[in-house]
């Protein structure tokens, strides 16, 4: 049985400033307590109060880059997996539009909105990109992974917040989160939509806020949501708590119509 290392504490300095104490198992409260608060002070200073979140793969590339790593590449295995993307590459390309519709409307408001993401490559990319084009508040709220996750170049400098606890990321994308946006992923996007779900289900949270589940494509092949409704699994009405969109124009209608609602 392996024995736990024991923490050096230097005398005369304040416990909380030793990094190793820190990084400890006992530190693990502080850790958890210090993700919890400290976005709240980042977003208040920067004046965010209501945010539209992305969820979506990392992986998804967009056309362009797809065509430009096929040409000359000489690995097979990559040569199948960059043809296996090509099928959801219209995704990227969707998530910036729509990240950069959502963004102009959300600067004429003046409620301090933001465009938030997993801040990742990807379908996150993709929103963060399209709200930096417009000039719109843009957060990542990224995640300590071993691969993937790295933050990618359309953050916001002050609202790029690392995470090191999947549990507390997720309270914060809803803390502020006025509408939802989900694209095609893989279990980490499953994980998040239907977290999200279950909540509005329950009623633990925002029963009115607007979910859209892009790519209808993607997704009935993927999840047999009427199958669900008919063997008793969910209510027929669950299937209404969402709304399957194909399109950016039908995408905005749908969110921007509901918040102009809720706002007036």
């Amino acid at each position: 049985m392996a024995t736990k290392k024991a923490i050096k504490l230097t005398p005369g300095k304040m416990i909380y400033h030793n990094m190793e104490f820190i990084d400890s198992d006992v530190g693990r409260p502080i850790r958890i307590l210090s993700e919890f608060m400290g976005p709240y002070q980042i977003f208040r200073q920067e004046g965010i109060k209501n945010t539209i979140v992305f969820f979506g793969s990392a992986r998804t590339l967009p056309m362009s880059e797809i065509k430009k790593r096929m040409k000359g590449c000489k690995n097979k295995k990559e040569l199948a997996r960059l043809k296996h993307l090509e099928a959801v590459a219209e995704y990227y390309d969707a998530a910036r539009e729509l990240g950069a519709k959502l963004g102009r409307w959300a600067n004429k408001q003046h409620e301090g909105f933001a465009l938030m993401t997993g801040g990742g490559p990807g379908i996150m990319e993709a929103g963060n990109r399209g709200a930096n084009d417009v000039g719109t508040s843009s957060i990542g709220l990224n995640i300590k992974l071993p691969f993937e996750q790295h933050p990618n170049p359309y953050i916001d400098d002050e609202l790029n917040l690392q995470f090191r606890y999947f549990f507390i990321r997720k309270y914060w994308f809803l803390k502020m989160a006025r509408a939802l946006v989900v694209f095609p992923g893989g279990f980490g996007t499953f994980d998040e939509m239907f977290e999200v779900l279950t909540l509005i289900q329950t009623k633990k949270y925002a029963d009115k806020m607007p979910v859209v589940i892009f790519g209808t494509k993607f997704w009935n092949k993927v999840v047999n949501w009427n199958y669900l409704a008919e063997t008793g699994m969910i209510d027929k009405d669950d299937i209404k708590l969402f709304h399957f969109c194909d399109t950016v124009d039908e995408a905005y209608d749908v969110i921007t119509k509901s918040l102009e609602k809720t706002m007036k």
